[in-house]
């Protein structure tokens, strides 16, 4: 164990123990490593978001392959996503040199990033049983404490997070727009509720577990916003949950992977689709990742226009609070199955 890892053996000891001596928890989150998802033949679908400013056929193709992809998988590749490889190859550097700080200063704080307090988070304190943590740590931090970050000292760090935040927010908006725009719906919508304070970057770091596969990286689960946009290392571990079976999503330099959130399926009244996805921990390597996630404020409501309704209508702060309650009293997320009519 490195100076810099969390203490994930030492504070959660008795759910080690509880583990190896009693077995899974009832109840639990079953583990189901499937050896062959390295093997399956499935493929996120992969979309070039540079037709996007040709105009013409291409335009419309793009925006269409777009909804079908959120339609139909709920997880899509992008390339030509205005982002360059230099800013990446940048925050990924930035990112390792922050997460290799001592772990007594990252949780004390970072001052002179300036990240505001309990920005960083690690392991699942709610977790009852070893299904249920996350051997994970993750930096997170709001859009507009952006604004703060470094300003006692403009660092590499600071720069190129700010950088790359304001590039990945308009991209966010504009695929949210696409896809409200094939639902027939208010394109602007997005710009009104998803506000700075609400939006939030996180970066994690997985550190390398030797109890994998016993141990998730991050337990399965959906994401709770309209759209996150994740920017992956190439160690991979991550997996999406298709048609009953885990497919380990293949890590491809230059990409960006965007994922639906379950606040855009009970919006599109179940049209696009918000599915489950989880993190495998690797026994030997690390593994790094920033995800945008698009959020709007408390008070919007999410509803659909449509007359045959799946979910009810529910302000994003009962969604938020409803989430918070059940993994407190189950360890666990449960979503949108609480707001089916």
């Amino acid at each position: 164990m490195e100076p810099f890892d969390p203490p994930f053996q030492e504070f959660y000891k008795k759910l080690f123990d509880d583990h190896f001596f009693n077995g899974p928890c009832p109840g639990g989150h079953e583990i189901e490593f499937s050896h062959n998802a390295k093997e399956c033949k499935f493929e996120l679908p992969l979309i070039d978001l540079s037709h996007l400013n040709i105009g013409g056929f291409k335009h419309e193709d793009c925006k269409r392959e777009i909804a079908k992809a959120a339609q139909e998988w709920g997880f899509f590749q992008v390339v030509n996503h205005g982002v360059s490889h230099d800013i990446l190859e940048k925050l990924m550097s930035e990112q390792v040199k922050v997460f290799k700080k001592p772990f007594q200063v990252k949780v004390n704080g970072l001052p002179e990033l300036n990240f505001p307090a309990g920005s960083y988070q690690w392991g699942t304190p709610s977790a009852n049983c070893l299904q249920q943590l996350a051997w994970s740590e993750s930096f997170h931090v709001p859009l507009i404490e952006l604004s703060t970050v470094g300003a006692c000292a403009a660092t590499d760090f600071s720069k190129i997070v700010k950088q790359y935040a304001m590039i990945i927010s308009k991209l966010a908006n504009e695929l949210a727009e696409i896809l409200a725009e094939m639902l027939g719906q208010k394109s602007d919508f997005f710009k009104e509720n998803c506000v700075p304070s609400m939006c939030y970057i996180r970066m994690s770091r997985y550190p390398a577990c030797p109890f994998s596969p016993e141990v998730f990286g991050l337990m399965p689960h959906t994401d709770s916003d309209f759209l996150t946009i994740l920017h992956q290392d190439h160690i991979g571990g991550l997996q999406v949950l298709k048609d009953g079976k885990w497919i380990s999503v293949n890590p491809k330099q230059k990409t960006l992977i965007v994922i639906v959130g379950d606040l855009f399926e009970a919006w599109s009244n179940g049209v696009f689709k918000s599915v489950e996805h989880r993190v495998i921990a690797n026994k030997q390597f690390e593994r790094f990742s920033t995800a945008y996630f698009l959020c709007p404020s408390f008070e919007t409501m999410i509803e659909s226009s449509e007359k045959s309704l799946i979910y009810k209508r529910f302000s994003f702060r009962e969604f938020r609070q409803q989430v918070q309650d059940d993994v407190k009293r189950y360890g666990r997320k449960i979503g949108l199955s609480r707001f089916i009519l």
